[in-house]
């Protein structure tokens, strides 16, 4: 039956109360009928009894009687209530408005650093330097030995205390002098050492690759990982999340008034930025590398994405891309202009990925057809790497 959603009874069967739409109800009680409009934080009661307002939030509420005075008082304090609402409707949009902005800006936020990832630049690596030691502190010393040299030494000593001081000044030239060399034999020692694994780095030692670029990937976001070094050829594994995880459902736009609009975003469009991220994935990665590892020439990139854990709680990742990418191929990149997934493809000498036709999304690689890709990925320690945070 029609309406019997909005129907209710109370007291002792002598009364009902039906909601006709919302904000607007109509009560039936002994005392007649009386209808309230308007939401609970503004609401109107008109019918049987005085005309009232009442406001509330939560459990508390504010009644008043606006009736029962004389006529020109009504009036006024019908055109007051009307205005309170208009007041109360007023702050409600600017309310809405700014939640809006606010989640507008946020989102072009994540579009930007998305378009802008690829873009983080890597001073090259030199040859290090080991730091000038710390001159010895001549005070200190001096101090000890002048201690020592006037040991028994009487106040009014003079003649005595004068030699004493000159014989502490000769020990102390002689000990900073001794401290002095013993640093600078620190120091090249050090250096040594450091022009030992500097070579080592340059003619690409892998467990001194390995070891550089380890360090040189803890801060990334996406988690990253050298698995092996060939000659000049290193093989770099890079894990992204999802779709979901990266790029947002709708964007910030404007409609034709000007006003400002969050329109869904087209699954087309969608896996263009997905895209655009994993891209901007592998030229961090990349070009970190080189930064770091001056002997690399050429990268392999395999990206993985996390697709959680399979029924036995171990990661389960699919490849959704593989590059190779010299070093030569980045000299006169213009990285400030060109998008993420155009260097990928204008530098890459292989490229295996597999769009859908439809929409572009990329979709897992067959590893079936890959068998050095596939064994490229079984090296990899799954576990480390989607534990990273």
């Amino acid at each position: 039956m029609n309406g019997q959603r909005g129907l209710r009874f109370y007291g002792q069967g002598v009364g009902f109360s039906i909601k006709l739409a919302p904000g607007v109800r109509i009560r039936a009680s002994s005392r007649g009928i009386r209808t309230s409009v308007g939401p609970r934080a503004a609401r109107v009661h008109f019918g049987a009894g005085r005309t009232g307002f009442s406001t509330g939030v939560g459990p508390v509420g504010f009644y008043t009687s606006l009736g029962g005075g004389r006529r020109g008082n009504s009036r006024g304090r019908t055109t007051s209530t009307a205005s309170y609402q208009r007041q109360v409707a007023a702050q409600q949009r600017q309310a809405v408005q700014a939640q809006r902005a606010e989640e507008a800006r946020l989102l072009a936020q994540a579009f930007l650093r998305i378009l802008e990832l690829h873009r983080v630049d890597f001073p090259a690596a030199s040859r290090p330097i080991a730091p000038e030691p710390a001159p010895p502190d001549r005070a200190s010393i001096y101090k000890h030995y002048e201690h020592h040299a006037l040991a028994g030494i009487g106040l009014f000593e003079r003649g005595k205390r004068a030699q004493a001081k000159q014989q502490a000044a000769q020990w102390t030239e002689a000990e900073v002098q001794r401290q002095r060399d013993l640093l600078r034999e620190q120091q090249t020692g050090w250096q040594q050492y450091l022009d030992e694994r500097w070579q080592q780095l340059c003619t690409n030692v892998p467990d001194v690759v390995l070891e550089t670029l380890e360090e040189a990937f803890e801060d990334n976001e996406a988690p990253s990982a050298a698995v092996g070094v060939t000659s000049g050829e290193v093989s770099l594994v890079v894990l992204v999340p999802s779709v979901e995880q990266v790029v947002p459902e709708r964007m910030p736009t404007t409609t034709q008034a000007g006003n400002l609009s969050l329109r869904k975003l087209p699954q087309r469009e969608r896996a263009d930025y997905y895209k655009l991220f994993v891209c901007g994935q592998v030229l961090v990665t990349v070009r970190e590398a080189f930064a770091v590892a001056p002997g690399i020439t050429t990268a392999r990139v395999a990206v993985l994405r996390h697709d959680g854990p399979d029924s036995y709680g171990r990661p389960r990742v699919s490849c959704l891309l593989a590059t190779k990418i010299d070093r030569s191929a980045l000299d006169g990149v213009r990285w400030d202009t060109a998008d993420a997934a155009a260097i990928v493809n204008d530098t890459t000498s292989e490229l295996l990925l597999n769009p859908r036709a439809r929409t572009g999304e990329l979709l897992p690689l067959n590893l079936a057809t890959e068998p050095a890709l596939a064994e490229l990925i079984n090296t990899v320690d799954l576990a480390e790497l989607t534990a990273a945070p």
